[in-house]
């Protein structure tokens, strides 16, 4: 175990994944995703890219990972949007800005503070915006934008969220 002190920190030099290793690898990312351990999943993404930097597999299980742990007090936020450039299309971009946008406003819903409606209606409304762009983009037969879209109004309807008072944006 190779290790090197840097202040008080300890850090240890990661082994390296085979690449013969990588279609395991992201079963195994996708089941500690299932297993609501995203940070675990997050490691192995991680380890996938460090050796096989264009895997796009791995970069949305990443994304997706991460957006599960919004609201760890981590950059979470930024560095799932940051990924957003790299996968791709228009469709996959706009599709996964909608669900930063939509699990963002999920994490303020079930541990907003009193007054939080606004913000999270405003997260949502992003978040549908983004679905709108992507559903004309969507492979024949993908109608996930569509669905999310109406995920994200019936989350806007069962908490009767409103946006904040006052004159429309741009207005």
């Amino acid at each position: 175990m190779l290790t090197e002190r840097t202040g008080k920190k300890v850090v240890f030099k990661l082994k390296r994944l085979s690449k013969d290793a990588i279609p395991r690898a992201l079963q195994k990312a996708e089941q500690h995703r299932r297993l609501n351990q995203p940070w675990e999943a997050e490691s192995v993404c991680r380890d996938i890219l460090e050796v096989d930097p264009g895997n796009r597999d791995a970069r949305i299980k990443l994304l997706l990972a991460l957006t599960e742990q919004f609201g760890d007090e981590s950059d979470a936020v930024e560095e799932a949007e940051a990924i957003l450039p790299s996968l791709g299309g228009e469709y996959e971009q706009a599709y996964y800005a909608g669900l930063i946008c939509e699990y963002q406003a999920k994490e303020r819903l079930a541990h907003g503070t009193l007054g939080a409606g606004p913000a999270v209606y405003e997260l949502f409304a992003r978040a549908m915006a983004w679905f709108e762009k992507a559903e004309p983009l969507s492979p024949p037969g993908v109608d996930d934008a569509l669905l999310r879209w109406n995920t994200c109004a019936r989350m806007i309807m069962r908490n009767d969220l409103r946006p904040a008072p006052g004159p429309p944006r741009g207005a």
